[in-house]
């Protein structure tokens, strides 16, 4: 096969990946989310088979403790949480209107070197936009939840998901002989070498990243609820679980507990020690946490990340978000490798270089 019908072919499977998505994204979460559990759980299935455990057997008692840990989680947080989430929700729209106010005073303190025909119309603005904070906020609740209930099909993650999982955990190993039986073999070692990057990769940051997250998050809520928050552990669980956006958990941490804050303390001595906990945080999580768990050898730029999770989550929903890391991580590579190959390249260097191109 020539390279340029090669290469149609490549595009070609590629093009029906993502027609294969766009078409079933509506029913693959529980079948990604089973894929995604058995794939982080065979190295424990691999433990115990190393131990002369029958492999079904190991995938049983695997999956199980698993899903016993993740139940009492469940049973422990749930009526901790409940009563504080639901009167964060109902603090929202006074921490709306607490900023609008808030503006409204700037405002009014700059009036002597605004125009009063603007300064009136700005006053008119603040107060429709003070009417519609609290609908406004309510409404985006309900939606995000709404939406996310469905997209979570949670039927399909309760029922389907642990079916999945289990019999991919069963067979992990025979579906990765399989498919590296399928490779093309005259390339087939650079594929298993990328493959093992990307593995290497993925591994390193999802398990990396949700360490980070749940430090993070159990240490936002003691150090909030320390600080006398009312509702301390709602905020810094949500803090440290949407931490793996970079960036992004700790300043939707520091939002919301300041303007919560506002309205149980007003303006006092509180309001820094809670800045401080989310500098804190950040300044821990750059520092030492991302470093030490997750480490530069993964090779995903936060950026990249950013990007990833938002485009994945704008295209395919909650299932985008699963996705979003994985790919990101195997086009990280590819990249690499695409990059390594051109700079040893005639292309690069030039028919009349006589060195190679540059290390990277």
């Amino acid at each position: 096969m020539s390279p340029a019908r090669r290469s149609l072919f490549w595009v070609a499977a590629l093009a029906i990946v993502i027609l294969f998505l766009v078409l079933l994204s509506s029913i693959l979460l529980p079948f990604v989310a089973g894929m995604a559990l058995a794939y982080f759980l065979d190295p424990l299935a691999d433990r115990l088979e190393a131990r002369k455990v029958p492999r079904a057997l190991a995938t049983t008692l695997v999956l199980a403790a698993f899903f016993v840990m993740f139940v009492a989680v469940l049973l422990l947080l749930l009526p901790l949480l409940q009563g504080q989430l639901v009167g964060m929700v109902q603090q929202l729209p006074g921490v709306v209107r607490a900023a609008i106010d808030g503006l409204a005073t700037v405002l009014e303190t700059a009036s002597t070197r605004i125009d009063p025909q603007q300064m009136e119309e700005i006053r008119a603005a603040l107060t429709d936009l003070q009417k519609e904070a609290a609908g406004w906020v309510l409404g985006a609740v309900r939606k995000i939840w709404s939406s996310g209930m469905a997209a979570l099909n949670v039927i399909g993650l309760l029922f389907i998901t642990p079916v999945v999982a289990w019999y991919l955990l069963r067979d992990w190993d025979r579906m990765v002989a399989r498919v590296d039986g399928w490779l093309p073999r005259d390339h087939a070692e650079t594929i298993r070498q990328q493959a093992k990057q990307i593995d290497q990769t993925l591994a390193g940051f999802v398990r990396g990243q949700a360490l980070v997250c749940l430090i993070l998050g159990v240490a936002y809520a003691v150090a909030l609820q320390l600080a006398g928050l009312r509702y301390g552990l709602a905020v810094g669980l949500i803090a440290g679980l949407i931490s793996f956006i970079p960036y992004v958990g700790s300043i939707v941490g520091l939002v919301l507990s300041v303007g919560l804050g506002y309205l149980q303390f007003g303006l006092s001595w509180h309001l820094v020690i809670l800045i401080a906990i989310f500098f804190a945080g950040q300044a821990i999580e750059g520092n030492y946490l991302t470093p030490k768990l997750v480490g530069e050898r993964v090779g995903l730029h936060a950026v990249w990340v950013m990007f990833a999770l938002l485009a994945g989550g704008a295209l395919f929903g909650f299932l985008g978000v699963l996705l979003a890391v994985p790919v990101a991580a195997v086009i990280g590579v590819l990249v690499r490798f695409a990059l390594n190959q051109y700079l040893g390249s005639v292309l690069y260097r030039g028919t009349g270089s006589a060195g190679g191109g540059p290390k990277t």
